[in-house]
């Protein structure tokens, strides 16, 4: 690690180590800013993290995810510390609304509030930590954008516990939030670049009944019985209500778009009445089709990865980037090949350093126009 880092793991959560680190940087970036990322094990020492940067009157933000990246290793201990030479514009919501016409003004004012921070630059990255559990995240992406259309790029991930159970996770220098989002405006900054790598099965069904993130009704027929038929019939496997959370993640919904995009939704609880619960929102009426694990081509993912980032970047074998890996891809490929890809894309980057998190969905521009959507079982990557 060099002596200009700006991403410095600390492997234990210690007010001295935290006061000595936040001098040592201070002294060097009198202006110096904080986005702190801790595991979910580590969510009693937000104060700490608190207290360190108040005492040394250091602005923060952060957010608590089930583990962090370093090193090619998932981490269930320590603390990022990413830092700003300067710290940008940010703003922490709290308890966001999931009525349709509140959260249609709530997103018209958070626009207006960001155009006034947005100057000529042409790359300004809007980067959003959202609450995992707020059920209407594409559709406050859709509002935002509206709003602010191409003037920025969109990047983000979601913040939470692993086990998707409701907790404070996002935090400021003060506060400890949940339902809310943390967003913040990266001037100079090209955006980021998102891969899932799976291909679709060429068998596709409609999602006719929906609200929200749960599924109703598939090809008009109760969702769960559709999704038991089209597991069993294209991979010959019996999904049954008890075994449902373990093989849910291996076979997510892909939501299939006019441009051919795929988006990948997990399907995580099942209702008494036959109806899926996704993470993230499913469009009435969306073409689905079902994905499984070997459909998952990583060499081709990481290499979209890579090269998607130099295009935007240039050369990065010496720059810091900021990854995020969904807990879904890890579950439905397992630790092991997980660990594996991030290992690999570790050796293709040859990155000064990679820093970041197991996300609970991820935030990225489509393939045309950069159209913000919310995903999951993806990689998201940046320059930081």
């Amino acid at each position: 690690m060099s002596k200009g880092s700006m991403m410095h793991y600390l492997p234990v959560i210690e007010a001295a180590e935290l006061d000595g680190k936040l001098a040592e940087l201070q002294a060097r970036h009198p202006k110096l800013g904080v986005c702190a990322l801790l595991p979910e094990a580590e969510k009693d020492k937000v104060g700490l993290v608190q207290a360190a940067c108040s005492g040394r009157g250091v602005p923060l933000v952060g957010a608590i995810f089930p583990a962090l990246i370093q090193d090619g290793h998932f981490r269930t201990s320590g603390v990022w510390l990413l830092c700003f030479r300067e710290m940008p514009y940010f703003k922490l919501y709290d308890n966001l609304p999931t009525d349709v016409v509140e959260a249609s003004q709530v997103a018209e004012k958070i626009a207006g509030e960001l155009r006034e921070q947005i100057d000529h630059n042409p790359d300004v990255t809007l980067f959003m930590l959202f609450d995992a559990m707020v059920p209407n995240i594409g559709t406050l992406l859709d509002d935002l954008y509206l709003h602010l259309a191409n003037r920025v790029h969109y990047a983000g991930a979601n913040a939470g516990s692993e086990t998707f159970q409701p907790m404070p996770c996002l935090f400021d220098g003060v506060r400890v939030v949940q339902n809310g989002v943390l967003l913040m405006l990266l001037t100079s900054h090209k955006g980021a670049i998102l891969e899932h790598g799976y291909h679709t099965n060429p068998h596709t069904s409609y999602a006719t009944s929906t609200n929200g993130n749960c599924i109703s009704q598939i090809d008009w027929q109760p969702a769960f019985k559709v999704y038991q038929e089209l597991v069993r019939e294209h991979y010959g496997e019996e999904v049954t209500a008890e075994n449902f959370y373990q093989y849910g993640v291996h076979f997510p919904f892909g939501i299939v778009r006019a441009n051919h995009h795929v988006v990948v939704r997990i399907p995580v609880m099942l209702a008494e009445d036959g109806s899926l619960f996704c993470v993230g929102e499913v469009p009435a009426n969306s073409v689905l089709t079902l994905l499984k694990a070997p459909t998952v081509r990583t060499v081709e993912t990481l290499h979209n990865l890579t090269e998607g980032l130099k295009t935007l970047n240039g050369d990065i074998s010496d720059a810091e980037l900021m990854l995020f890996y969904c807990a879904g891809r890890r579950l439905h490929l397992g630790v092991e090949m997980a660990t594996a890809e991030l290992e690999a894309f570790a050796g293709l980057a040859q990155a000064a350093q990679i820093a970041g998190a197991l996300s609970l969905g991820e935030i990225g521009g489509s393939t045309v126009h950069g159209y913000p959507l919310f995903h999951n079982a993806t990689l998201v990557a940046a320059r930081w």
